[in-house]
């Protein structure tokens, strides 16, 4: 990771006048949050074990029918600990070890539902289209060791736990899905959600392993709200973001893998103009760090063989329904991006921009539907030669 820069905030407080970044901030992130202040023993943990942790506030208006719907949603960032030439086991075991010290400065922080990032026990080896060892990293969703590992802690911390995981689906020929699997505070298996949109851009060949998800866009109700995941690439898919929200989420989480010369600028306007279409919260995790693998790959884009695919720049954030968003974590250092919300803040937001109310749902459907027929033409009006 040599010659990257941390933060892209540190940069606007470092050389924008004091007087003049107020309002650059409240253009690029909308209304200022408040920060969240969190316990000297969070803090230790955060610092001893080597992670940033920083917290905001989104309010919501008073109202007098319906009490607040005060809760606390987070997204972890974080390097892979092991090289990649370390056993599968051993990798794994160290992924686990890692994010058990992350989730415990999430409890101690009154997180109440969190996210990983995409295939958080493993590298992100897909690009390789190696099949082994990577392959062997896969494991059931309702009955693997992680998922196993994170029912007890959910209930230890009495937390909504979501696992984005490379799953082997068992009982249906032993095949390979990008899945996150929601795992309640009663450390029960509520279900699972599997990737939508599969890339095959460069690196990003991921139908090696793994085709298009078969779940849909499913919003799961549990005790602290109403949640859907929009695995990775699905956030470059605007109708994808639409239908977990016609489904009813409130929030959506976004785990991804992506590297900063292939996406970063989309990164910070992807999931903030969800929120705001949609009138619900996101929260968008990126991993960290450079993953090198033992043996050269191409990309069969004309560059030579390599042995890693880039930077993954971290910079995971939440938005609120509102447009307002969070600063980034850090570009480079693991990271626990926590927010407080309000989730009448939703209900609000559609009263007042009226997204919902607006939208031609009748009208979209009609085209659709006609652009799926073989024989349709795109609708375009051109100047003739007798006008």
């Amino acid at each position: 990771m040599a010659g990257e820069f941390d933060n892209f905030e540190e940069i606007l407080n470092d050389h924008i006048p004091v007087d003049k970044l107020k309002y650059v901030k409240r253009i690029l992130y909308g209304a200022e949050l408040e920060s969240l202040e969190f316990s000297a023993e969070a803090q230790a943990l955060a610092s001893d074990k080597g992670f940033e942790v920083k917290g905001y506030v989104f309010p919501a208006a008073k109202e007098t029918t319906r009490s607040p719907r005060v809760v606390r949603v987070a997204g972890i960032q974080n390097k892979i600990v092991l090289p990649t030439t370390a056993s599968v086991v051993e990798q794994r075991d160290a992924m686990h070890k890692r994010i058990k010290d992350i989730l415990h400065c999430a409890a101690l922080c009154g997180v109440n539902i969190i996210c990983m990032q995409e295939a958080w026990t493993m590298p992100f080896a897909f690009c390789t289209r190696e099949k082994q060892p990577w392959c062997e990293f896969a494991e059931s969703a309702e009955h693997g060791p992680t998922t196993k590992l994170l029912q007890e802690l959910a209930m230890q911390y009495n937390m909504v736990i979501i696992s984005p995981i490379l799953e082997r689906e068992e009982d249906r020929g032993d095949v390979l899905q990008n899945t996150a699997v929601v795992i309640t505070n009663t450390g029960n298996v509520l279900g699972k959600s599997r990737k939508n949109h599969i890339p095959r851009v460069g690196d990003f060949n991921e139908s090696t392993y793994y085709m298009e998800g078969n779940t849909g866009h499913k919003v799961f109700d549990t005790n602290f709200g109403k949640v859907a995941i929009n695995i990775c690439y699905g956030r470059h898919h605007p109708q994808n973001w639409m239908l977990y929200g016609l489904n009813g989420a409130e929030i959506v989480f976004n785990p991804s893998a992506t590297v900063g010369a292939l996406s970063e600028p989309l990164w910070s306007i992807e999931a903030r103009n969800a929120a705001i279409a949609n009138s619900y919260f996101t929260v968008a995790i990126n991993r960290v760090g450079m993953e090198v693998f033992p043996n050269e790959f191409t990309s069969a884009d004309g560059k030579p063989a390599h042995k890693d695919f880039g930077h993954f720049y971290g910079s995971s954030y939440i938005t609120g329904p509102d447009g307002a968003r969070t600063p980034s974590l850090s570009r480079t250092k693991d990271g626990l991006i926590i927010a407080e919300i309000d989730l009448n803040q939703c209900r609000q937001v559609k009263d007042k921009w009226g997204f919902r109310m607006t939208q031609r749902l009748d009208l979209y459907i009609q085209e659709l539907n006609s652009i799926m027929k073989p024989d349709w033409k795109p609708d375009i009006v051109k100047e003739t030669a007798d006008k």
